[in-house]
């Protein structure tokens, strides 16, 4: 991890809450002079702490990690800029208008980053009456197979997820879609533009 909580984040945040140190190391029971260590750049919270002392300072440990407060404000975003994350333990695929930090399984996930479409991994897209047809010529064995199909559109996503021994296909309405997505579980995500 190449960022971690530092002393001037958590003073910030603290006096932010209008805590001193002493009632911050009440609240997640340390002592105040631990508090001021953390502060100076002395020491560092142990792991077991991170839960309780983002909890005490109103913000998500993802927010005491990156040093950052999240707001959530609502913009405008550029679907053709979405990211996808795939969660290695679960399989649990995500996908978030921007660049994200997207947390799965206790696993910082980083966005998947497409290629274009090879022999092994070539995105075929057929319009068969008001629908998508798209399919993949892909090996779906329990070790080796495409997890997912999507199709992004200017306003929307639509997802397919896929399993061993099934077919590597999926429909999906037109609905002004512009790129497929195909994600192979040991290779990455592949696209194609329509």
């Amino acid at each position: 991890m190449d960022r971690y909580v530092t002393g001037d984040v958590i003073r910030a945040l603290r006096e932010k809450k209008g805590l001193t140190q002493e009632e911050l190391a009440q609240r997640i029971f340390v002592s105040g002079k631990a508090v001021s260590k953390w502060e100076t750049g002395k020491g560092y919270p142990d792991i077991s702490l991170l839960e309780p002392l983002a909890a005490a300072l109103g913000i998500s440990v993802i927010e005491l990690l990156s040093g950052q407060h999240v707001r959530n404000r609502n913009r405008a975003a550029n679907m053709a800029r979405g990211k996808w994350y795939v969660c290695p333990v679960c399989g649990n695929v995500l996908w978030a208008a921007g660049e994200a930090v997207v947390s799965c399984c206790g696993i910082t996930l980083p966005p998947l980053e497409p290629e274009a479409g090879d022999e092994e991994h070539g995105i075929e897209v057929r319009r068969v009456e008001d629908e998508y047809l798209v399919t993949v010529d892909h090996p779906m064995a329990k070790g080796h197979y495409v997890s997912f199909l999507a199709a992004v559109s200017d306003g929307s996503v639509q997802l397919a997820k896929l399993y061993p021994e099934g077919p590597a296909q999926a429909r999906f309405r037109i609905d002004g879609v512009r790129r497929v997505y195909a994600c192979c579980n040991r290779h990455g995500l592949f696209e194609t533009k329509i």
